[in-house]
């Protein structure tokens, strides 16, 4: 498993983090959660629900934003967010205070790749965004909540297709295709330490006992203009994906980058009005079978 600190911005590891990790992923989290809000209200309308949930967990849920868009969706339901890192867990409290809603909220620190989970009680659904790639052990994972939901309860395993894209091909003018270049140069990265992404989940369900009651998939491509949140998502991705990539991305290349991401730069990310979040996700609603 990969640590935080690698981590692509709309991920969230079950595994551990230090204090500096925590805070640097959060702020890429929160970003996600604004720029991203209308799509995850979306998926959770769209979830094959045989009646509105009163008990929910989040499992790696980050800082809350699967949590309260659940909480919104929902007005009667309770959440158990689950996570391993106390500081996203204290944030997403934080939150819940400054939001009126702690009293629907309870916050588990746990390693969902343990072998046992505390108890997250009977819930009507489970959902899991973008963390059950980071599994370890995924088969033991699906079966555990599949022990644990309700019967009828459903079971939404949201992920993305990779690291959302930002800029046009033909920036920098003088780099075209750096993007996808510094895309390329994490791969044998994330096929060590993050095998399951991109995954499809399906038979990986059916395997351990669901039903795969329906599966969506959502392309997402918000414009800058529509949203300040994103030249500051993009360009706070963006270091976060060249941490990863540097080992194997060109001298060249990485120059062109970092130009990019120095906000002290005449040609940095914040100045372009032409940055474009461009990613899908896949949504799989699962019963137990």
């Amino acid at each position: 498993m990969t640590h935080a600190h690698d981590h692509l911005p709309h991920e969230h590891t079950p595994h551990e983090h230090t204090p500096h990790d925590d805070r640097a992923q959060a702020e890429i989290l929160d970003l996600d959660a604004e720029v991203l809000a209308e799509h995850i209200a979306s998926i959770t309308a769209w979830l094959p629900l045989k009646s509105a949930p009163r008990q929910i967990v989040d499992l790696g849920c980050g800082t809350g934003a699967g949590t309260f868009a659940l909480l919104d969706r929902f007005p009667d339901a309770h959440i158990t967010a689950v996570d391993t890192s106390a500081g996203h867990l204290q944030l997403l409290r934080e939150k819940a205070c400054a939001q009126g809603v702690l009293d629907r909220v309870r916050t588990v620190q746990a390693d969902l790749d343990a072998a046992g989970w505390p108890d997250l009680g009977t819930p009507d659904l489970v959902w899991a965004s973008a963390s059950m790639h980071h599994m370890a052990h995924p088969e033991r994972a699906l079966r555990s909540v599949r022990e644990l939901l309700a019967p009828g309860g459903l079971f939404a395993v949201v992920e993305l297709d990779g690291f959302p894209r930002f800029l046009p091909y033909d920036v920098p003018e003088h780099r075209p295709g750096l993007e996808e270049r510094a895309h390329a140069a994490t791969n044998s990265f994330h096929a060590e330490h993050v095998p399951h992404r991109g995954a499809d989940w399906g038979p990986m369900l059916s395997a351990a006992g669901f039903t795969v009651e329906d599966e969506r998939t959502i392309t997402v491509r918000i414009e800058a203009a529509r949203s300040e949140a994103v030249t500051r998502y993009a360009r706070s991705s963006l270091q976060r994906l060249r941490g990863t990539a540097a080992p194997a991305l060109g001298t060249e290349d990485l120059a062109a980058l970092d130009e990019l991401l120095d906000a002290r730069s005449p040609h940095s990310i914040l100045h372009r009005d032409d940055l474009t979040v461009r990613t899908e996700r896949t949504v799989w609603a699962a019963r137990r079978a």
